[in-house]
C-alpha cells in the first residue's frame, strides 16, 4: 500500500475506526491503508484470518447487537464492506447480511456514539441490462434489478443515507466501486484460471466491443479513505452516493484475455451471440428452481453474468472528484500488472 502511505507517521490518537467486514478482500486492504495512514484499527468479521499487532480483533454475527457492541465502544468512525460474493444466488443470505445486518449496526453505531458511517455499495445499484454510459448518480435506483444481489444492496444503500443525520452528529455516505480487482482477490483471478483449466475462457459473449469499469483495489480503498475525512456534519457529501472506479473503461474481453494470456492462458476466441447465451442462462436459471426443492444448483452462468458480459457499464466519477478530491492514483495497466505479479503461483 505504497502509495496511500504519507510521507510521515501521523500520531493523530483520535482517528479510531471499525472495519466490519475487515477479514475479506476489500477489507483487509482497506486495513492496510488505514493503519498506512495513522489510524487506530479495530476489525469485525465472522472469523480473524490474519494476525496483525496494530489491531483489535473482533468475531462474530453482523446481525446480533450484542456481538457487535464490543468492537464499537469508543469508536469514531466505521467502515462497512461485508456481503456475501456478489455472484451468489442465495436471495436470503443477500437479504440477511446486506439488509437486516446493516440495519442492526446502523443502530448499534447511533447507541454507540460513532460519528461517521461508509457504507461499500456497489455501481450496479443503477443498472438495469442495458447499456449504460458515464453513469450518474443522480440516475436513481434501477427498477427491476437483476439479481438479488442488486436488490439487497439498493435496500441498503437506502437504509444508510436515510440514517444520515447531522443533527445528532451521525453522517453516513455511501462508495459504488465496480469490477474490483487486485491482489488476494479471492474471485476474480482464481475463478478465471479455474474456467481456464477446464477449457471454457475460449469463448467470449457478444461481440467483444462492450466497455465497462474495473477497478484497483487500492484506489477503493484511497476513495473510502479520502470520502471519511471529508465527512462532517457540515460537508456536502453527507447523506449521499458516490461513484468510485478508475475511469478507465476498456472492452470487457479485452480485459479478461489480458489477465489470462498474463498467466500464460489463453484470450476467448470463439464469440457466442449475447441472445444465445442469455436465454440459454434464463432457461438454465429456471431449470435450477424448479429442481430447487430435490436439489440445490447453482448455475455457473445467470442472465447477469451474460449482461455483465455483453452491455456497455462504465460510470462517471465526477461527482466523486469536485466533491472530495477522488483521484485513482494507480492506471488499470499498473493495477493489472500488479495483479498478475501477486498471482504468478497460478501461471500455467
Amino acid at each position: 500500500m505504497d502509495i496511500l502511505c504519507p510521507a510521515k507517521d501521523n500520531k493523530d490518537t483520535e482517528k479510531s475506526c471499525l472495519v466490519i467486514g475487515g477479514c475479506g478482500f476489500l477489507g483487509r486492504h482497506l486495513v492496510d491503508g488505514l493503519l498506512c495512514k495513522g489510524y487506530h484499527v479495530r476489525v469485525f468479521d465472522m472469523k480473524q484470518t490474519f494476525e496483525e499487532k496494530k489491531i483489535q480483533f473482533f468475531t462474530g454475527n453482523l446481525c446480533n447487537k450484542s456481538d457487535l457492541v464490543p468492537a464499537l465502544s469508543g469508536v469514531h468512525t466505521v467502515f462497512h464492506c461485508a456481503t456475501p460474493p456478489p455472484l451468489s444466488v442465495d436471495r436470503e443470505l443477500f437479504q440477511k447480511v446486506n439488509c437486516e445486518g446493516t440495519r442492526t449496526i446502523l443502530q448499534s453505531c447511533r447507541e454507540a456514539g460513532v460519528k461517521k458511517f461508509i457504507l461499500t455499495s456497489s455501481a450496479s445499484v443503477i443498472y438495469e441490462g442495458t447499456d449504460l454510459q458515464n453513469g450518474r448518480e443522480e440516475l436513481g435506483y434501477a427498477e427491476k434489478p437483476m439479481d438479488a444481489y442488486t436488490e439487497s444492496k439498493i435496500e441498503q444503500e437506502e437504509e444508510v443515507l436515510e440514517a444520515n443525520d447531522p443533527s445528532e452528529d451521525f453522517c453516513t455516505i455511501a462508495l459504488r466501486p465496480h469490477g474490483i480487482f487486485g491482489p488476494r482477490d479471492p474471485h476474480f483471478v482464481p475463478t478465471l484460471v479455474s474456467m481456464a483449466k477446464k477449457g471454457t475462457t475460449i469463448f467470449k459473449i457478444g461481440d467483444g466491443k462492450n466497455k465497462v469499469d474495473f477497478t484497483y483495489v487500492e484506489n477503493v480503498v484511497h476513495g473510502h479513505i479520502l470520502a471519511a475525512e471529508k465527512l462532517t456534519r457540515k460537508s456536502r457529501i453527507s447523506g449521499r452516493a458516490y461513484n468510485i472506479t478508475n475511469s478507465e473503461p476498456v472492452p470487457f474481453w479485452d480485459f479478461i484475455g489480458r489477465t489470462l494470456t498474463g498467466l500464460g492462458y489463453s484470450a476467448p476466441k470463439i464469440a457466442i451471440p449475447f441472445f444465445i447465451a442469455y436465454y440459454f442462462a434464463v432457461c438454465l436459471q429456471f431449470l435450477c428452481s424448479v429442481i430447487s426443492p430435490i436439489v440445490t444448483i447453482n448455475p455457473t452462468l445467470t442472465p447477469m453474468k451474460v449482461t455483465l458480459s455483453a452491455t456497455v457499464h462504465y460510470y462517471s466519477i465526477k461527482n466523486a472528484k469536485k466533491d472530495f478530491g477522488y483521484e485513482p492514483p494507480v492506471t488499470l495497466d499498473e493495477g493489472l500488472q500488479k495483479t498478475l505479479e501477486s498471482f504468478s503461483h497460478l501461471k500455467r
